[in-house]
């Protein structure tokens, strides 16, 4: 399942889409974008935005919490950037080039981290979503919002269809729900909390995983050494 999207492909598509990016989609996904700070916020504290694109969702967030936010793509990062200056954001942490597959922080270093249409971009989202869940701490939540494939019928024949052309545009239209759920059930530290359509059409989703706190043995249950659980 990897490598169906180059990084460097998608680099340079979002490059393109820079200038233009706030237009054509802050409409479009606006409420999906309002959905997940909403649930983010319910957690709140240090949150992690990944693929913060333009910054857009920046100024929507409550001041009392502290962001950090990653893109993969300077040119978006660095309107990221102007957003914050322009706005006076001094909640924001740190913005910083990264990668999504190979996250540059300690484990447990976020109470939630929340991706935005970012998971059907990424040329491996299960080793995204690996290191997603490796810096969101116990207790803590991952959140996503992002288009999900059809199961079958017409609209699951035109974006198998178009997704030779989407892959150059830096997106994968035929990415369904069941990666996601495969992924989470081979975690034993996530659990599924709610899958809920986002518009426009119901063709988006909000999908909420808790990050579970591993519960210490009983004495009765320790191995003859008596440790414990890391």
């Amino acid at each position: 399942m990897a490598g169906e999207i180059d990084i460097g492909t998608v680099a340079k598509a979002y490059s393109r889409w820079a200038p233009f990016y706030d237009l054509v989609f802050g409409a479009v996904f606006d409420a999906g974008r309002k959905a997940s700070i909403a649930a983010a916020e319910r957690v709140g504290g240090r949150i992690l935005e990944v693929g913060i694109g333009t910054g857009i969702s920046l100024i929507d967030y409550a001041r009392t919490n502290r962001l950090v936010g990653i893109d993969y793509c300077e040119p978006m990062l660095r309107k990221a950037h102007a957003r914050v200056a322009a706005h006076r954001l001094a909640h924001v942490e740190a913005l910083a080039v990264m990668d999504a597959q190979q996250l540059a922080f300690a484990d447990a270093f976020f109470d939630v981290v929340v991706a935005q249409y970012v998971i059907t971009t990424v040329p491996d989202p299960e080793r995204a979503l690996d290191e997603i869940a490796r810096v969101t701490r116990p207790g803590g939540e991952i959140i996503l919002v992002n288009h999900l494939g059809a199961e079958e019928g017409l609209r699951r024949a035109f974006e198998q269809g178009f997704a030779p052309i989407a892959r150059r545009l830096g997106w994968r239209p035929e990415f369904r729900w069941g990666r996601l759920a495969q992924w989470a059930a081979g975690q034993p530290d996530v659990r599924l909390l709610e899958r809920r359509p986002m518009p426009p059409l119901g063709h988006f989703s909000l999908i909420r995983f808790a990050r579970v706190a591993r519960q210490a043995p009983s004495a009765g249950t320790r191995g003859a050494g008596g440790g414990k659980l890391a």
